[in-house]
């Protein structure tokens, strides 16, 4: 006899509330394995297997509807491909959380003895710009120092999206660009926009400065390595969505 799951059994598993599964069920997305004639849904290891698919595109920040293009175009291979890619992802945040916590911890203990301590010891783990200088050269000190400003008003959402957006729009946008979806279509530009939103963290570009963005991520191989992961085509794909979004939302 095939297992069975109430929605109740799969809410407190999942995190995800009685109210938003049925929500999935009422637009399509996650249609249970059968509903009893009381009405109550039964979630079967296909269902559950789907909403993990879809917990995962929400986590990298794609709509409702974006999720549901995505999973009707996706075969059996290529969400292997999307989930390995995110396990990646996942592996890499572990690892950096993991090493700020053993300097965090080294911190108190030092501090509790009251030990000085080195500053690679003060800063071990955390993560540096790389760019700062190039970027200097490139644009000048006062846009630096005035993203750097920016910076400083940020609130902990903000700093939160600055740290997750880029990474979770890379995946996004590689996972549409595995199903072939044009670079035109809204499900592609919306992630665009999540990207144009991070960048405005940090500064306001204008079209051509935009546009100039996406080049500069295929010509630099530092940008290629980071956003593609050895794919220089995920790199160009983001590059020619970012023309086609400059071109129709940004002012000249």
């Amino acid at each position: 006899m095939t297992v069975a799951w109430s929605i109740a059994d799969v809410a407190r598993d999942s995190g995800v509330t009685s109210r938003t599964l049925r929500h999935y069920h009422a637009i399509g997305l996650l249609i249970p394995a059968r509903t009893a004639p009381n009405g109550r849904r039964y979630y079967e290891q296909e269902q559950l297997l789907r909403l993990q698919q879809i917990l995962l595109l929400r986590d990298l920040g794609l709509s409702l509807g974006v999720v549901a293009e995505v999973l009707q175009r996706r075969s059996s291979a290529s969400t292997i491909e999307v989930l390995g890619r995110h396990k990646e992802w996942l592996l890499r945040e572990q690892l950096r959380l993991g090493q700020l916590i053993r300097t965090v911890d080294s911190t108190i203990g030092n501090l509790r003895e009251g030990d000085e301590m080195k500053p690679e010891q003060v800063f071990e783990g955390f993560e540096h710009n790389p760019y700062e200088a190039e970027a200097r050269e490139r644009w000048g000190d006062e846009r630096v120092d005035a993203g750097y400003e920016r910076m400083r008003g940020w609130s902990e959402q903000d700093a939160e999206f600055a740290r997750t957006g880029y990474p979770r729009v890379h995946e996004a946008i590689a996972a549409l660009k595995a199903e072939g979806v044009d670079v035109r279509e809204p499900s592609v530009q919306d992630l665009i926009q999540l990207h144009y939103e991070v960048t405005g963290l940090f500064w306001t570009p204008d079209r051509e400065a935009y546009k100039g963005l996406g080049q500069m991520y295929v010509d630099d191989e530092r940008f290629r390595r980071t956003i593609g992961g050895g794919d220089d085509s995920v790199v160009e794909y983001l590059r020619d969505a970012m023309t086609v979004y400059a071109e129709t939302e940004l002012p000249g």
